[in-house]
């Protein structure tokens, strides 16, 4: 597997010149925020969704001004949509980092993530790219749908396999699919190849988000805590898979542990049990790499050079990380 270092190789000029740029993006006259703003570039995770963007204006064309600004915009809404989450899911930790709200509370952590956002949209209008917000305007309306489609059903546990990949389509794949998309218009790219790259984007998305689930039943450091879906009762993949083939009484037992005992480490460690058995992390495993094998196809179908040859490692980087 490709590190990020040798990936971003084609791009280690234009990585510099989006950090710098999205860096400016930020500032602000009010001290608090700017202290805020400093935390939140001290604390960057792999930068993938502007990765995506750049590689893919690459392939497509000239990484100039308009693909620095999508980059940012995509960052932009990213980062926005990381504070608001872990204000919504009480989480105080992200990346190693404590998170905005552990640091600044829940009151600032959301009025930080609007301000992001509006940051995002003020870039764009700013410099006429209405084709760029218009892009990553419909992602942020198809994520919170998402995100609210996930807790709404979590509540029933009523969650099947067509609705889980409908969660994930929204919440993730949504915001990759927009990055690639984003790239490729920056790029001058005609509407055929840029919906082909928003595809291969959510072909991606969904692949990426399977991964991360799968991450939730490992043992091993993955860099966040494990089993913090089943804590949280947000039903994924190699459970439901699980729950669709087992017996009533498993079932049952499978239900109230989630319900009742997902604090419990020896229950929960029960249920994870049931789920390897039962075959959902083999099941998972395969549907993630039908996905993967869908984005691989698309990818064959791109303008060939440096640009495209990165982002076919970035995707395959995307499905083999460890954490």
């Amino acid at each position: 597997m490709s590190s990020i270092q040798s990936i971003q190789r084609p791009i280690n000029a234009e990585i510099a010149a989006f950090e710098s740029y999205f860096e400016q993006a930020i500032k602000s006259k009010v001290s608090l925020l700017d202290l805020v703003m400093k935390y939140i570039v001290k604390r960057k995770g792999k930068q993938m969704r502007p990765m995506f963007v750049l590689l893919a204006a690459g392939t497509w064309g000239k990484i100039d001004a308009t693909a620095y600004r999508g980059a940012s915009l995509i960052e932009l809404l990213h980062t926005a949509t990381l504070v608001h989450d872990d204000v919504v899911d009480d989480a105080y930790q992200r990346r190693g980092f404590w998170s905005i709200n552990a640091l600044w509370k829940n009151k600032i952590a959301v009025l930080v993530g609007d301000y992001l956002l509006s940051k995002g949209l003020l870039l764009a209008v700013d410099n006429g790219d209405f084709n760029l917000l218009q892009i990553v305007s419909n992602a942020v309306k198809v994520m919170s749908e998402g995100e609210l489609l996930q807790m709404e059903k979590a509540r029933k546990l009523d969650i099947d396999e067509a609705v889980y990949y409908e969660i994930i389509r929204g919440k993730t794949a949504s915001l990759i699919a927009s990055a690639c998309a984003v790239g490729a218009a920056a790029a001058g790219a005609n509407a055929e190849s840029i919906a082909l790259m928003k595809n291969l984007g959510e072909q991606v998305g969904m692949a990426f988000q399977i991964k991360d689930d799968l991450f939730d039943y490992a043992d091993a450091d993955v860099g966040k805590p494990t089993h913090i879906d089943i804590k949280e009762k947000k039903m994924t993949l190699p459970l439901i898979y699980t729950l669709q083939q087992a017996d009533k009484a498993t079932k049952r037992k499978l239900i109230n542990i989630i319900k009742n005992h997902n604090d419990d480490k020896k229950q929960v460690n029960e249920l994870i049990r049931i789920v390897v058995e039962a075959g959902g992390i083999a099941y998972a495993e395969k549907k993630m790499n039908e996905y993967y094998s869908a984005a691989i196809n698309l990818l064959n179908a791109l303008p060939q050079n440096q640009y495209s040859q990165s982002l076919k490692d970035l995707v395959t980087y995307t499905i083999e990380r460890n954490k």
